[in-house]
């Protein structure tokens, strides 16, 4: 079957679930519905009520959530709180929905809410795989109150504008367009193929960080898959979620600069556990201290006090770097090396000596002799026994930093620690 040719998943009507409190939308959710239905796909409602019924008959009822969460709407409603009983529901609409998409059920998710809903959105889209539509409409959309470490990896989102409490003209225009979303993704969405071994590898914008652009094709011409997560936040957030779900052979997790946000408070964050999530999992780990000199932040915020004072480059009206003290990067070589302790398949980290991003070089704005050698020295004090060490006399960007960070590699394939390519 050639890549143009629709699977027979693309040719039959996908399902696809509609998840919402009907006892208070019930008007946006048949609304919803009605789209769905005339776009050619089959809606299937969840009703993830909790006090009432809906004035309609959902296929799936909060009697059906609760009994998937292993309780009784009775029992939910007298939890304690609305927060309580929302844990309990989103527990239960969570394992409802895995395992409607097992059975072949479900091709597509969209969950309606407000803080309450969204909360509960968020735990039902982690319960899919990669490839599998999902889709939120919520009045708290891209705000900062949605934690990075609970955003699935192809997560869609839009703003419920205007459609707090019933419906009008702003709010049909955003539920059609996001129903008639989630349908054509059900409809065109290519899942993963998992022919070949995953290698999951980080880094910034090419500007940066360059290695990826020697090791990519490298790694190809071995029979492996490379995906390169761009480090500013959400990047390093979906590069966490599929490794805690076991999706790489191996990563070379070469940028570490969302550690260093996560550290310093900025909100260009990944959650706390950045770079924990490979090890946990048991995936081999080949790591670089990419751009740990250096913490993010809005460009359009003014600099935090703390940070006032050091040397800035502004990428660009969006987002800006500020180099951290000769203190901080001892704190982060401390971190780094707590963190990579817990690993459970081995680990090696790859310390290039001469800089390590583009601007930590000399006659480059963000040149730090000084940070750099503090840096070193931390590194090799806070690594575990159970990590090795490569220590490589050049530049992140240099040819050198590729060539070992391969032979690394080949010599991990050759020992069976990495799975043999599939060309």
């Amino acid at each position: 079957m050639s890549p143009a040719e629709p699977s027979p998943e693309q040719t039959r009507p996908p399902s696809i679930l509609v998840i919402g409190t009907g006892d208070t939308k019930s008007d946006e959710l048949q609304f919803m519905a009605g789209i769905i239905r005339g776009a050619g796909a089959k809606p299937l409602m969840v009703d993830v009520s909790i006090l009432s019924d809906p004035p309609y008959t959902p296929d799936f009822s909060r009697h059906d959530i609760a009994k998937s969460a292993g309780t009784s709407i009775e029992a939910i409603i007298d939890s304690g709180d609305e927060n309580s009983a929302m844990a309990l529901m989103s527990t239960g609409a969570a394992a409802l929905v895995g395992t409607l998409h097992a059975s072949g059920k479900a091709d597509g998710i969209i969950v309606l809410g407000g803080s309450m809903g969204t909360d509960l959105a968020l735990d039902v889209a982690a319960a899919l795989p990669l490839g599998v539509p999902k889709f939120v409409v919520s009045t708290i959309a891209y705000s900062h109150l949605v934690p990075p470490e609970r955003i699935s990896p192809d997560l869609m989102m839009i703003l419920w504008a205007g459609g707090l409490y019933g419906l009008n003209d702003i709010c049909r225009a955003v539920l059609s367009q996001a129903c008639g979303a989630v349908v054509g993704a059900a409809r065109s969405s290519m899942k993963p193929k998992a022919d070949r071994p995953f290698i999951g590898m980080t880094s910034l914008g090419s500007t940066c960080l360059k290695y990826m652009k020697h090791l990519k094709p490298e790694l190809e011409k071995r029979g492996y898959e490379v995906a390169v997560f761009h480090s500013t936040g959400m990047g390093g957030r979906a590069f966490e979620a599929i490794a805690a779900q076991k999706g790489f052979a191996a990563v070379f997790d070469f940028c570490m600069q969302e550690v260093v946000n996560h550290q310093n408070g900025t909100v260009v964050t990944s959650g706390p556990d950045r770079m924990e999530n490979a090890g946990r999992a048991g995936i081999p780990q080949i790591v670089a201290p990419g751009a740990v000199d250096m913490v993010d932040l809005p460009a359009w915020q003014p600099l935090p006090a703390a940070l006032a004072d050091r040397p800035y480059h502004a990428h660009n009206r969006l987002i800006g770097s500020v180099t951290t003290s000769p203190e901080g990067r001892r704190a982060t070589a401390a971190l780094i090396g707590e963190k990579l302790g817990g690993a459970q398949a081995p680990v090696a980290l790859i310390l290039p000596l001469a800089g390590i991003q583009e601007w930590d070089q000399p006659g480059e704005p963000l040149h730090d002799p000084e940070g750099l050698s503090a840096f070193i020295d931390a590194m090799r004090l806070a690594l575990p026994p159970s990590v090795v060490l490569h220590e490589v006399d050049g530049h992140i960007n240099s040819p050198q930093f590729s060539t070992k960070a391969l032979a690394v590699f080949d010599a991990w394939v050759a020992q069976g620690i990495i799975p043999e390519g599939r060309p």
